[in-house]
């Protein structure tokens, strides 16, 4: 497959005969709604096998296979050219796929109010095929050691029906909002601590989960040390049922850094303990922030080498969002962005007539335009570029992985990269 950015004056038919391949075939892959208002900047995944490259200035073969980490003698003979043959600019030469790799891909679905929506369970159920775990949110722990139930629906039959490990992600969340003082109840009171793992080995055995995995954040200090004693004893007592553990880290850079939501997050210890983590790299820019890219690549790939000096790169999962932001500008404190899928912003993109541009340093996508109030907004979101490079990363730090927050926002470029870099790890 290949990553292609649209430029001024092209229509989605000059771009299919570039690549020799039908109009619909770019359409049904990228989910056009309308292919007739491409949007100057927004990237296509081209369903072919392999890829292509024009030569540019400068070029030779050598140079060129050495770009794709090909023998130059190889790409002549995939090209049916001689080594010796002088490249004109503007030819196209074929470039094979490469090999993937082995990966596990995490995804959190998060049902919402009283019923779960047709539309999320269909997200879910189109997005198996390319997962190793699906991750409801969330089982809320209560103070008595019981749990409060998410909603499931189809969710644990998705599941068995793609080969997917079912997760239990369990949360000290009181009102949608992370508990510290429900953390110290489960860390540190003991019969509620037996009460809770009773609970959690009685429901996990109920719906079939295989994964039990904490995301337990914004915990005391001084819990510090508890909490990794509690990690220790779930541990053993789910390893007698044949179930792996996980844990979610809020995504520091070193072993002191200070903060509520970081200080009792031990990387060391939960590398140790846990059968692999989801650190929870993005959300640099949120919805109560300024404008800025959501999981730019500088402090995610800082984080990621951080944690590596901690614990092996095959018990990390990098954590990834699947949605952006619309800021509406100047910042003011108190405001909150309007949250975007993929999909949602090419449109805004399209319906204001502005480009999309993309910061190299923060490897994502941006666009900026006035709404029909006259107010300046910024929107920061993901596409295939953004992707890609993670992916990348993921790659060349041999990483376990990769985590979703969340289904249910339309971005199917990521799903058919995934197809592209990597082999999907079914354990069920």
């Amino acid at each position: 497959m290949q990553i292609h950015v649209v430029q001024r004056n092209q229509t989605i038919y000059s771009i299919a005969e570039a690549y020799s391949i039908p109009a619909s075939d770019i359409v049904e892959a990228n989910e056009i709604p309308n292919p007739n208002r491409l949007v100057v900047g927004q990237t296509l995944v081209i369903p072919i096998v392999g890829s292509y490259y024009w030569v540019q200035p400068g070029d030779s073969l050598w140079s060129i296979a050495r770009k794709f980490n090909m023998n130059y003698q190889e790409l002549a003979r995939v090209n049916s050219i001689s080594v010796g043959q002088t490249l004109s600019v503007g030819f196209r030469l074929y470039i094979p796929p490469r090999p993937r790799t082995r990966a596990e891909i995490n995804a959190y679905v998060e049902p919402r109010g009283t019923t779960v929506a047709p539309a999320l369970e269909e997200s879910a159920r189109e997005a198996a095929p390319y997962l190793t775990y699906l991750a409801p949110f969330s089982f809320q722990a209560q103070r008595d050691g019981s749990l409060k139930e998410p909603l499931l629906n189809q969710f644990p039959a998705i599941a068995r029906n793609n080969r997917v490990v079912l997760m239990m992600v369990i949360t000290n969340q009181e009102n949608d909002q992370f508990s510290s003082e429900l953390g110290r109840i489960l860390l540190n009171d003991i019969p509620v601590q037996n009460r809770f793992l009773d609970n959690i080995v009685a429901t996990a055995k109920k719906y079939g989960f295989r994964d039990i995995h904490f995301d337990f954040e914004h915990l005391r200090p001084a819990d510090r040390e508890a909490y990794n004693t509690f990690l220790r004893k779930a541990k053993a007592r789910f390893q007698q049922q044949g179930w792996l553990m996980s844990t979610a880290l809020a995504p520091k850079t070193s072993a002191t850094q200070q903060g509520e939501w970081y200080e009792a997050h031990d990387y060391k210890a939960q590398g140790e303990i846990a059968d692999f983590v989801v650190i929870m790299t993005y959300e640099w820019g949120y919805s109560g922030g300024p404008a800025q890219a959501v999981s730019p690549i500088g402090p995610v790939r800082r984080v990621i080498e951080y944690a590596l000096t901690e614990m092996p790169a095959s018990k990390i999962m990098m954590g990834q969002n699947l949605y952006g932001y619309d800021w509406t500008l100047p910042f003011v404190q108190g405001t909150v962005a309007r949250a975007v899928s993929p999909q949602q912003a090419i449109q805004i993109a399209a319906d204001n007539n502005v480009a999309i541009q993309y910061s190299q340093r923060a490897q994502a996508p941006f666009f900026r335009y006035t709404d029909g109030a006259g107010r300046q907004h910024e929107v920061w979101f993901e596409d295939a570029r953004s992707i890609q490079a993670k992916f990348n990363l993921i790659k060349e730090l041999r990483l376990r992985g990769i985590s979703y927050w969340k289904l249910g926002l339309s971005f199917p470029q990521n799903w058919l990269l995934i197809e592209n870099n990597f082999d999907v790890v079914k354990r069920a």
